[in-house]
């Protein structure tokens, strides 16, 4: 990913020095397990940590690029690199093992790394939520379905409803993470005909992986496949959120709005323009997260034993989707806890359509005193309507109308409308999200 969009927390997970590092842990513990039960000399092993162990400086990760240029093999090449510091023992490192041993127990190693950064994102978009949505918990708003008018809700639901979703999220990046976390020190084509088995246990152990029950030379990809999709998901729910803040932003609405700090600058042309940009921003970055899922489903079916068709799809979207996400998820934490919300407009939209947002109640009411169901829905709708059409006042026109007053007296209609009703649940609710009310 461009600076532009990238942590460089996340960032180093998927740099040289990080990846090296990691395949460098993988052959060195696999000696030990290779020495622990005699296949090699225990002096071979200490010798590798002893003089293996060494910083990925710039300078070493140009020699092993500079050897993979002339072996176009990217793991002999940093074993060849590896063998100029350790010595004649190094004949010892790799036994038995083949690359995607070193590739793919190193890329399980990294999505692990990255979750655990992702989860910790999570976690402060979660604290965000859950603070904004008490600040706002019993501030009603007008709740809306296909961007119009329905009934009221309140800033602070908004809020808990984002929250519920983000408190998913972080259980299914979990459940990923786990998923993926496996170990394939196997050899060729899985068989582990030159390699004890019980190397892999140690080495799994030692990187806090477990051992992949089959893996055929290669990880399964569909353990891949759910790692990126549940990513994407996440972005969808980053999008859900920020489509939402642009929604309320628009000028005509203009209940929250992004910050704008001083000095900040909307428009090259319009000087008056306070543009939702974060979170158009963040809708786009959403798109292209889960434009991934795509090919990590299609790495699932390789051929045989194994093929490297994944490859290329995965050294590209391993850094892109998770240092893309982590920085999406900071920005959306960044938008929340920054987020301007402005009551009067809130206020003024609740009471826009001179209370239509109590039809239904007044519906209910009217089935409750006797009249049928479509009565009733019409009797509604047709002071609805001239509401629509007129700007009239909605509870006016129901105490004007014979047949609603023959049921529902002017004091009882007077009832119906009051807001309370509509929030008389919230505590409910925030205890189903978080806890507590």
């Amino acid at each position: 990913m461009i600076p532009r969009y990238s942590r460089p927390e996340m960032t180093r997970i998927w740099e040289p020095a990080n990846r090296f590092r990691i395949w460098f842990e993988i052959e060195a513990h696999a000696c030990d397990a290779l020495a622990e039960i005699g296949v090699i000399p225990a002096d071979a092993a200490r010798a590798v940590w002893a003089r293996g162990n060494l910083p990925y400086t710039p300078e070493r990760i140009e020699r092993i690029d500079a050897i993979e240029r002339e072996t176009k093999h990217d793991v002999i090449a940093f074993l060849t690199e590896l063998a100029e510091h350790v010595g004649a023992d190094s004949r010892f490192v790799h036994q038995g093992m083949t690359s995607s041993d070193v590739l793919d127990t190193c890329l399980a190693v990294q999505m692990t790394q990255a979750a655990d950064l992702l989860l910790a994102d999570i976690d402060r978009v979660l604290a965000a939520l859950e603070k904004r949505a008490f600040e706002f918990k019993d501030l009603a708003c007008m709740g809306r379905s296909h961007g119009i008018h329905a009934e009221p809700v309140t800033i602070g639901l908004k809020f808990a409803s984002f929250h519920a979703a983000f408190q998913r999220a972080r259980v299914r990046l979990l459940a990923a993470r786990a998923d993926i976390a496996t170990c394939a020190i196997s050899g060729a084509v899985g068989t582990f005909a030159n390699i004890d088995p019980r190397v892999e246990v140690h080495v799994a152990a030692k990187l806090g992986l477990t051992p992949e029950p089959v893996s055929t030379q290669v990880i399964p990809r569909d353990r891949h496949a759910l790692f990126f999709a549940t990513l994407g998901v996440i972005a969808g729910s980053v999008e859900h959120l920020a489509t939402e803040i642009r929604h309320l932003q628009r000028t005509e609405v203009r209940e929250a709005e992004e910050y704008f700090s001083p000095g900040q600058k909307g428009s090259s042309a319009m000087p008056h323009k306070r543009n939702p940009v974060l979170t158009e921003n963040l809708t786009g970055l959403s798109r292209l997260v889960r434009g991934m899922v795509t090919p990590a489903l299609e790495n699932v079916a390789l051929w045989h034993e194994r093929d490297i068709s994944h490859s290329s799809v995965e050294r590209m979207i391993g850094p892109d989707a998770t240092i893309t996400l982590d920085f999406a998820l900071n920005r959306l934490a960044g938008v929340v806890e920054t987020l301007v919300i402005y009551p009067d407009a809130v206020a003024r939209n609740l009471n826009q359509l001179g209370g239509l947002v109590f039809s239904q109640r007044v519906l209910l009411a009217l089935t409750q005193a006797g009249m049928s169901r479509e009565d009733s829905y019409k009797a509604v709708q047709r002071n609805a309507m001239r509401v629509w059409q007129e700007g009239a006042n909605f509870l006016d026109l129901l105490k004007a109308d014979d047949q609603v007053t023959a049921l529902l007296s002017a004091p009882v209609l007077d009832s119906l409308f009051d807001l309370g009703y509509h929030t008389k649940h919230v505590d409910t609710i925030f205890g189903r999200v978080f806890g507590r009310a």
